[in-house]
């Protein structure tokens, strides 16, 4: 029997599955990454959170930022793997979803917002930092102009922001809990798309197999986990979703 084969017979016998995604999972959707070459900070310096707060020229560098990725965002269309995982929720195989992306993709393909923990926030939200008021972001950036200055919130005035996590600005001590409760309830956990370098994050795949679950990683890079975990697939996820398929 071939990795492969062991493969599909270990997601046959889970019933706790939780997934685990990063940006490999977004750049087959069109969505560029940030960090390597030619990604996103090789264009835009990024703008720290309390550069944003403070200064009204850094906000408008940052909305500049976002009105330039917008379209993009909001047209991406979701993946087979956005799919797979959905598949495995429709089968009632999926306890949650861990996910780095910003992108929304996942809530696209039809996952509830219940089972998703989105560690970084996400794109298609804007949230007023002074009342904590939540919109879609397309009532935002879908018509935006930057002339008059940085967007301000209609009900109090206060600074508007994607519901995102920005540089310098703490996670959210609930999404955390939440995500190391379901690495320690699942039975496998499934990383794709992810270098599981950044941290904490890249701690729940860890935490998981430490508490017996299998771990299976699916990324084009080695990462710090590939000794450790149960299945390594070092391929482009497409290629892995047709591989399982067959």
């Amino acid at each position: 029997m071939n990795d492969i084969d062991k493969f599909k017979a270990a997601l046959d016998k889970s019933e706790r599955i939780v997934g685990f995604t990063g940006a490999g999972i977004s750049t087959e959707s069109g969505i560029p990454d940030y960090r390597s070459q030619g990604g996103i900070w090789d264009k835009f310096q990024p703008v720290y959170l309390d550069e944003f707060l403070a200064n009204e020229s850094k906000r408008l560098l940052y909305w500049q930022r976002k009105k330039a990725l917008w379209q993009g965002i909001r047209d991406a269309t979701v993946s087979k793997t956005h799919l797979f995982f959905k598949e495995l929720y429709d089968n009632n195989k999926l306890l949650g979803l861990i996910l780095q992306n910003i992108d929304g993709l996942h809530e696209k393909s039809g996952l509830p917002k219940e089972v998703l923990i989105n560690i970084h926030g996400t794109n298609l939200e804007v949230i007023c930092m002074k009342c904590k008021d939540i919109n879609p972001a397309y009532e935002t950036l879908d018509d935006l102009d930057l002339v008059n200055g940085a967007p301000l919130c209609t009900k109090c005035g206060g600074l508007l922001k994607p519901n995102t996590i920005s540089f310098g600005q703490s996670l959210i001590p609930e999404d955390l809990e939440r995500a190391q409760d379901l690495a320690l309830s699942c039975d496998m956990m499934i990383a794709a798309g992810s270098t599981l370098v950044v941290q904490p994050a890249a701690a729940f795949p860890l935490i998981a197999k430490q508490n017996g679950a299998i771990l299976a990683i699916i990324t084009q890079s080695d990462t710090p986990l590939d000794d450790t975990a149960d299945f390594v697939f070092h391929e482009k996820l497409g290629d892995f979703i047709d591989r399982l398929g067959n």
